[in-house]
């Protein structure tokens, strides 16, 4: 803050200060874990509604691994084949396990890619999100206006401070919203997992490569978010 007593510079240092305070809390947010979020209030939220629909998860893996037998073999006489019996064993044991433990493997993904991204942003030197002030050219090229040429400065500081402050608002919201997805991906994830045991499972890789791209997200919301608004000013 410059202390400057002209309201078109208070008005924009107001919304720069704003646009600093949501910039810190997404630089905070960003590498969460979805389970640390708002001390796991709607992440217990979340456990429960995936436990209550495993158990429907459980039920879906066997019809849809039925569907995939009667899809894969012409007759019963192929399925006694040793060979192919144990393929369909192999790969509903693997299904059953992707939906026990879903989530621990969605966990673990995510930790993978936030080390991903935090990478990313360390080596392109995004590392610490820093202060955007505003120069002190703009400051005194303000203060030096006169009354009249004051009016349209005004008028323009107004909508300028408006603008980076519904920007900062649209930020953080991108940020909260990236949260409801791994949320919600997260709580129905024993439905669209179970497709792995029959001839459905693009059912399943879809919802991963969903959930991948959730994820890294953060990377993109984080290079947004650092663009440094002084060339702008």
């Amino acid at each position: 803050m410059s202390g400057s007593d002209n309201w078109a510079v208070q008005n924009l240092e107001n919304a720069l200060e704003t646009w600093n305070d949501k910039i810190s809390e997404i630089w905070t947010l960003i590498t969460q874990s979805p389970a640390d979020f708002k001390g796991r209030a709607i992440w217990n939220v979340v456990l429960n509604i995936h436990s209550a629909l495993q158990t429907i998860g459980f039920a879906l893996l066997v019809l849809f691994f039925v569907i995939g037998v009667v899809r894969t073999c012409g007759s019963f006489t192929e399925v006694k084949r040793p060979e192919v019996a144990f393929k369909m064993f192999i790969r509903f044991a693997l299904a059953k396990m992707v939906v026990t433990y879903g989530l621990d493997l969605m966990l673990a993904l995510f930790k993978i890619i936030r080390g991903i991204v935090s990478t990313i942003i360390t080596s392109v030197g995004f590392g610490n999100p820093s202060q955007t002030l505003l120069p002190t050219e703009i400051v005194s090229a303000i203060e030096s206006c006169g009354f009249f040429e004051s009016i349209p400065l005004w008028a323009v500081t107004l909508i300028g401070g408006l603008f980076v402050t519904v920007l900062s608002f649209i930020m953080i919201l991108t940020v909260y919203g990236r949260f409801f997805k791994m949320f919600l991906c997260t709580a129905i994830a024993p439905i669209p997992l179970s497709t792995f045991s029959g001839a459905t499972s693009q059912v399943g890789k879809s919802f991963i490569k969903s959930f991948t791209a959730v994820c890294l997200e953060g990377a993109i919301i984080v290079r947004i978010a650092r663009l440094n608004f002084r060339q702008e000013l």
